[in-house]
C-alpha cells in the first residue's frame, strides 16, 4: 500500500468513527442521542487509536497536517511528501464525511438544527471570538503535537503507541476542546465541511465558510509551534 492510500484510509477511518461520535450525540432519534461531550471526546480518542493502528505501519499514520507539516518543520519529515501527505489526508476526510453521511441517512430529516447537522461534519465554536478561538486551535494542536513526540520519544512497547496517542487525543478534548470542538486537524474539518456543503442533507444550512479557516490556520501554526518547542527543549 502506498503511503497516499494509507493517509486517505487512515482519515478516512478516523472521520468515520469521530464524526460518528459526533452524529450519535446531536441527530435526533439516535440511540444515543443527548449523551453527551464525554461520548464524544472518547469516540474521538477511539478513533484515533484505531486508525493510528490500522496505517501506522505503512505510512506512519500522521492523519494530520498539523502533525505532517510540524514534523517537517524540525526535519523528521521531507518537505518535498508533504503535498501528498495533505492531499491523500483531505481527500480521506471528505470520503469520511460522505460515509458518515450514509449512515445516519434517515436521521438528517429528523434533525431540525442545522447548526447539529454541521456539528456532525466540522468543529464550531461555543462562543464565537475569531482571536480567541484561533489560540484555542493552536494551544490545543501545541499539545497534541508535543505529546505525540513526547511518547515516540520513550519508545512504548509494541503495539501501545497508538493507544497513548488517543488518549493523548481524549485528555485533549477533555480538557481544552470545549472552547472550539478541538479540530486539530486541518483536515478533520475541512474535509468533512466540503462534504456538508455538496451533500444533499435536508435543512442544512451553509457550511459556515466565515469560520472555516480557523480550524485550519490554528492548527497549522500549533503543530509547528509544537513540533519546534519539542525539538529545541528536548533533543539535544
Amino acid at each position: 500500500m502506498s503511503n497516499f492510500l494509507a493517509e486517505l484510509i487512515g482519515t478516512m477511518l478516523l472521520v468515520v468513527l469521530g464524526n460518528g461520535a459526533v452524529a450519535t450525540v446531536v441527530l435526533n432519534k439516535t440511540k444515543g442521542q443527548n449523551s453527551g461531550w464525554i461520548v464524544i471526546t472518547a469516540g474521538w480518542g477511539i478513533a484515533v487509536a484505531m486508525a493510528v493502528y490500522l496505517v501506522g505501519s505503512v505510512s506512519g499514520a500522521h492523519i494530520n497536517p498539523a502533525v505532517t507539516i510540524g514534523l517537517a518543520v524540525i526535519g523528521k519529515f521531507p518537505w518535498a511528501s508533504v503535498p501528498t501527505y495533505v492531499l491523500a489526508q483531505l481527500i480521506g476526510g471528505f470520503l469520511g464525511g460522505i460515509i458518515v453521511w450514509l449512515h445516519f441517512l434517515p436521521h438528517w430529516a429528523e434533525t431540525e438544527d442545522p447548526g447539529l447537522k454541521l456539528a456532525v461534519f466540522s468543529t464550531g465554536p461555543a462562543i464565537r471570538n475569531l482571536g480567541a478561538n484561533l489560540l484555542s486551535e493552536i494551544i490545543g494542536t501545541f499539545v497534541l503535537v508535543v505529546g505525540i513526540l513526547g511518547i515516540l520519544a520513550n519508545n512504548p512497547v509494541a503495539g501501545l503507541t497508538p493507544l497513548l496517542i488517543g488518549f493523548l487525543v481524549w485528555g485533549i478534548g477533555i480538557s481544552l476542546g470545549t472552547t472550539t470542538g478541538y479540530a486539530i486537524n486541518p483536515a478533520r474539518d475541512l474535509g468533512p465541511r466540503i462534504a456538508h456543503f455538496v451533500l444533499p442533507i435536508p435543512g442544512k444550512g451553509d457550511s459556515d465558510w466565515g469560520y472555516a479557516w480557523v480550524p485550519v490556520v490554528g492548527p497549522i501554526i500549533g503543530g509547528a509551534l509544537g513540533a519546534l518547542f519539542y525539538a529545541s527543549v528536548f533533543i539535544k
